[in-house]
């Protein structure tokens, strides 16, 4: 027999040992009961109770109110409640549904058409279309518009050295051409004409020049609906009189993203044109110098 088979024979031989496990009295020395027990004997009663133990446990996490403190198990009522709410969002949009199947059926009836069991399917279109937008303005608006005006809404300055200051300072920065179209007004500080007015399609999209945080987006009553962009080195970006505006005061812009479509708001307007001002510290310089709008 090798030394192997004798030392796996003699573990065997020691859980198959007998012992007694004895409790006595510690005053009277009189023994109270006793056990005869095995290591084998002990190991099975171990491995047994780790099992009941694990059973008992999965059985109180799985069936019994015990598991909603168990993190990632939902409470009963929460799912019940979660059952019901989709059930009756179900029902909404089928009632809406039907509903709109309904309207829609007396608009073909009217128009002498074939009622449908169906609504039309709308095709989704792949890019934003400004076609359709429509700038409508009233007396009482303007009214109303007027008394919320604020008066002097950037106070920026004009200088006579604006040019030569900034001529050299910002030729390094590249712009974005905020539209493509004819110039029909150019820049002429002397007549207070701080900018460039550019003629293009109607409801053509207005790009942001740089990458910038919007100042002012709102509407005023000479200039109409205006945009207002504050970029790095101390660069401003204006964008006047445009039909609808598409960014929030606060709204961190890119280069070249859409902001606005072009219009015809404000008093100070003979068409549908975007008037386009460039300032640098807190000077205006003519955009011509900077960008090719052709």
């Amino acid at each position: 027999m090798t030394a192997d088979k004798k030392k796996k024979n003699k573990f065997i031989q020691r859980l198959r040992n007998k012992y007694r496990l004895v409790v006595i009295d510690d005053d009277t020395m009189e023994e109270k009961f006793s056990f005869r027990l095995s290591r084998m004997n002990v190991f099975v009663a171990i491995g047994l109770l780790s099992i009941f133990l694990i059973v008992i446990t999965t059985f109180i996490i799985a069936f019994t109110p015990l598991r909603e403190y168990i993190p990632g198990y939902g409470s009963y009522e929460s799912d019940r409640t979660l059952r019901e709410l989709i059930i009756r969002t179900d029902s909404i949009e089928e009632s809406m549904t039907d509903k709109e199947l309904y309207l829609y059926n007396i608009k073909n009836i009217i128009e002498g058409k074939d009622m449908v069991d169906s609504l039309p399917v709308k095709p989704e279109s792949a890019s934003a279309k400004y076609d359709n937008i429509v700038f409508t303005k009233s007396k009482e608006d303007s009214l109303l518009r007027l008394e919320m005006e604020k008066q002097d809404q950037y106070g920026l300055a004009v200088t006579g050295e604006t040019e030569a200051v900034t001529s050299t300072s910002i030729s390094n920065v590249f712009f974005f051409t905020p539209l493509k179209g004819l110039i029909t007004g150019n820049y002429d500080p002397s007549g207070d004409h701080y900018g460039i007015d550019i003629v293009a399609e109607k409801n053509a999209a207005i790009k942001a020049t740089l990458d910038g945080t919007v100042i002012f987006s709102g509407w005023t009553l000479k200039t109409g609906n205006t945009i207002a962009i504050q970029h790095t080195d101390n660069l401003i970006s204006v964008y006047k009189h445009n039909s609808a505006l598409l960014k929030k005061e606060g709204e961190f812009v890119k280069a070249g993203e859409v902001i606005a479509i072009i219009g015809e708001s404000g008093e100070l307007t003979t068409g549908p044109h975007l008037h386009f001002e460039l300032w640098y510290d807190g000077n205006a310089v003519n955009p011509k110098d900077y960008m090719v709008f052709q």
